[in-house]
């Protein structure tokens, strides 16, 4: 394919920065005050800074702003931070909306942290790196048609300790009507607040950490929400409903069974059924393309009854995977029975581009990278994360003709050459180096207080 995409193309870069951003203007000032100009700084130093995307750094590269005034943006400035989301939602929704291919996907991220004093932290399960870490979590809800891909919302885990703790709440700030929630709750309250938003999509994706919550896929289900999750290798179903029925008494004492039990047949573990079904119930379905070469897998559909404290649950679709590097993949879906195998297929991998999603937020736009401790500023940083991550998508869209293999990571490193940048004075480093010095200094001290004080 020949690229099209000319220098014109690029000079406009800076102006389409500036529409694009105006469309959110509102959100940053009100009739008293205005982070206009703060909020402008922030996001060209999100998509400008090829290093460790903090406030110091920002300052460095961005023309006209400095540290203590971006800190207080992100920290203590209140904007109308739902409105950027919704408006975010708003042009995704134009931008890549697809109510037939378009698909919502729930994932989480875990931050790396020191210390106990961020909002949020404590040593739980990190997915980034696969064990327990001192580190926050976000969940985050991501949309994708095919390969477009970026994140649209985002909620702090808030662990029950911290939820029930008043102190460090007050420290932190965390809202009087911010109780504790599951991830799985938060999540649920971001599908259906785009829902309400009117965000069009078909299906929603999820991890085994949701797809093994039953309550949660039910209240999917009952939601008339589309769904496919991954579930775990040792999730059990039934092939066919098995008989229930409420046992009859042993003897004459004690009370009547009421509980109906299963009257035969025990439920399989669904790595068992890879193993066991024939060759003849095996496709070779494409998967999708990747920037080498297209992806396969061997794929079977069964329709099964999941299990639901110990009885007979929803039929639903259970889709077997293997891959071409021998992993399986074992996934629930709501669709109906009708559904081609090739949709299904479809279904099966989007969810790889929410993984895709957050690799773009912390390679691109410096959302693992963030200075703050309060919840404000986590909220704050994130939903700067997401409007810098859709502007970096609407130019790869809007250059998709020009350029139809142009990645996001092309599109950050273009914005990084031809967004102006701050030339430096020698007062101006001097400055920055006392700062940091001073921000190390006073860590030190922390430090030293923490480990003198008696256990």
């Amino acid at each position: 394919m020949i690229m099209k995409l000319s220098l014109n193309d690029l000079r406009a870069v800076t102006g389409e920065l500036k529409v694009f951003y105006s469309s959110f203007s509102d959100f940053f000032r009100n009739r008293t005050r205005s982070v206009l100009k703060q909020a402008f700084q922030y996001l060209q130093g999100q998509i400008m800074v090829n290093e460790r995307g903090n406030m110091t750094n920002i300052e460095k590269v961005v023309p006209d702003c400095n540290h203590q005034s971006l800190q207080h943006f992100i920290s203590n400035s209140q904007w109308d931070e739902e409105g950027v989301i919704s408006e975010i939602q708003r042009q995704v929704s134009e931008l890549i909306g697809n109510p037939v291919h378009g698909s919502l996907h729930l994932d989480e991220s875990g931050f790396l942290k020191s210390g106990d004093s961020s909002v949020g932290v404590k040593r739980q399960y990190c997915g980034r790196f696969g064990k327990v870490e001192n580190c926050q979590v976000g969940v985050f809800l991501g949309y994708a048609l095919w390969s477009r891909r970026t994140l649209i919302d985002k909620r702090l885990y808030l662990p029950e300790d911290w939820a029930n703790d008043p102190v460090r709440r007050e420290r932190c700030g965390v809202p009087d009507n911010i109780t504790f929630k599951t991830k799985a709750e938060l999540g649920l309250e971001m599908l259906l607040a785009a829902r309400e938003r009117g965000v069009p999509f078909a299906w929603i994706g999820m991890d085994c950490f949701y797809g093994q919550q039953s309550w949660f896929l039910d209240r999917l289900d009952s939601e008339s929400l589309l769904y496919i999750a991954d579930v775990p290798s040792d999730t059990r179903v039934w092939l066919e409903r098995p008989e229930v029925e409420v046992p009859v008494r042993k003897g004459k004492q004690g009370r009547h069974p009421t509980r109906k039990q299963v009257v035969e047949g025990e439920p399989v573990e669904v790595r068992k059924l890879v193993e066991e079904l024939p060759e003849d119930a095996w496709n070779h379905i494409f998967l999708r393309d990747s920037e080498r070469k297209e992806i396969w897998c061997d794929m079977a559909c069964l329709r099964i009854y999941q299990v639901r404290n110990g009885l007979p649950g929803p039929e639903s679709w259970l889709i077997l995977r293997k891959e071409e590097n021998g992993e399986k993949k074992y996934q629930f879906s709501n669709a109906s029975p009708n559904t081609k195998m090739n949709r299904l297929a479809e279904m099966s991998c989007s969810r790889y581009w929410i993984e895709r999603a957050l690799e773009d937020a912390k390679g691109e736009v410096s959302m693992a990278e963030y200075e703050v401790r309060g919840w404000l500023g986590w909220h704050h940083h994130m939903t700067m994360v997401l409007l810098a991550m859709l502007f970096l998508l609407t130019l790869q869209v809007k250059w998709k003709d020009k350029a139809p293999m142009l990645t996001i990571q092309d599109v950050r490193e273009i914005l990084e050459v031809i967004l102006p940048r701050r030339r430096i004075t020698e007062k101006e480093i001097l400055e920055i180096v006392k700062r940091k010095h001073k921000a190390r200094e006073s860590a030190r001290k922390s430090h030293h207080k923490r480990k003198s004080k008696p256990n």
